[in-house]
């Protein structure tokens, strides 16, 4: 087998002179020629390197792009409820000092009762679609969810004077926002489901109308029938056995496509919940506008035994909670 300075010939049959371009470029940097050199003998010179490079950074564009294209989809606007907290029925915890915090167990201000549950910790992570998918840093995320017994704070007969179960966050450079929070329950007609608006920052907060999004975030049934096995959660059980994803007045458009959290952890522990939020700003928020299904469209449930507690989902208003205005629906 013929070979040049050790290295076999591609072309047997033909001389050095004529092994190809691959092999000549090979045998020059044999030599010690660098690449511009190399180039240059092969006739390209600068012009060649540049359409090298261009065509280069086209094909490193191209990848980028199919890399970063991402299937996410904006998060579904859906009604904040009657029991949001947020001013635009009744109260307004988003003007009191404390509301911004990470644990949301406990009420803040005059009381610091507890809510009791299985412990979960809450992470949506805010991507900002209209800048091409980047985290949402400096954004402000409202949460809320009813208690172990289907009651609102600030609502429901009995605890209007709590605040639990209400807190905001700012996403940090990730985009993220974490809370420390129990597992809500499951009242009659609807899904278990936690509530969120966000924000454009902390300073935005103190009315409603400057939510980019608001939206909900569905449990997944396997994680809910787990969790309502344990004791405190009992009518849960009962309730959520009469409802599905497909039915619920608020994710049954798409059955929570791109609302249902991940959860990963156990009773014991807890639970780590996390979903994916994407927001577009350019586009006008619709909040309230939940399909029409069965299954629940009346919101009713709540409390021990499925009665509804005065002020909680289908009850009556607690005193000074006016009722909701007509554009706004009216489930929880």
């Amino acid at each position: 087998m013929r070979t040049y300075q050790g290295r076999t010939l591609p072309r047997q049959d033909e001389d050095v002179d004529d092994q190809g371009l691959a092999f000549d470029i090979a045998t020059m940097h044999q030599r010690g020629l660098d690449r511009r050199r190399v180039l240059g003998v092969l006739g390209l010179g600068a012009a060649g390197l540049t359409l090298a490079a261009c065509g280069s950074e086209a094909e490193a564009e191209s990848t980028a792009s199919a890399t970063t294209s991402s299937s996410l989809s904006e998060i579904p606007d859906e009604t904040a409820g009657p029991y949001p907290g947020d001013g635009s029925n009744g109260a307004n915890v988003l003007t009191q000092s404390g509301v911004v915090r990470s644990d949301i167990r406990s009420s803040f201000g005059t009381s610091t009762t507890t809510a009791e549950g299985v412990p979960v910790t809450l992470t949506l992570s805010i991507v900002d679609m209209l800048e091409g998918d980047v985290p949402f840093e400096g954004v402000a995320v409202y949460v809320w969810h009813c208690d172990r017994d289907g009651n609102y704070s600030l609502y429901s007969s009995g605890i209007e004077n709590e605040n639990y179960l209400r807190g905001v966050q700012v996403a940090d450079a990730n985009g993220e926002v974490t809370f420390t929070s129990i597992f809500p329950a499951c009242y009659s007609g609807r899904w278990p489901h936690v509530h969120f608006e966000v924000y454009p920052d902390v300073d935005s907060i103190t009315d409603a109308t400057n939510a980019v999004a608001t939206s909900q975030v569905a449990l997944p049934e396997d994680v809910c029938d787990t969790v309502y096995a344990t004791t405190g959660y009992e009518q849960s059980v009962t309730n959520l056995a009469n409802v599905t994803l497909a039915s619920d007045n608020v994710f049954s458009d798409d059955s929570a496509a791109s609302q249902l959290a991940t959860v990963t952890g156990d009773v014991t522990n807890g639970y780590q919940v996390s979903l994916t939020v994407g927001v577009d700003t350019s586009t006008t928020p619709a909040a309230g506008s939940a399909p029409p299904a069965g299954g629940g469209g009346s919101g009713t449930g709540g409390g021990t035994g499925g009665t509804p507690p005065t002020g909680a989902p289908g009850g009556t208003p607690p005193t000074g909670v006016p009722t909701m205005p007509a554009d706004r629906p009216t489930s929880a």
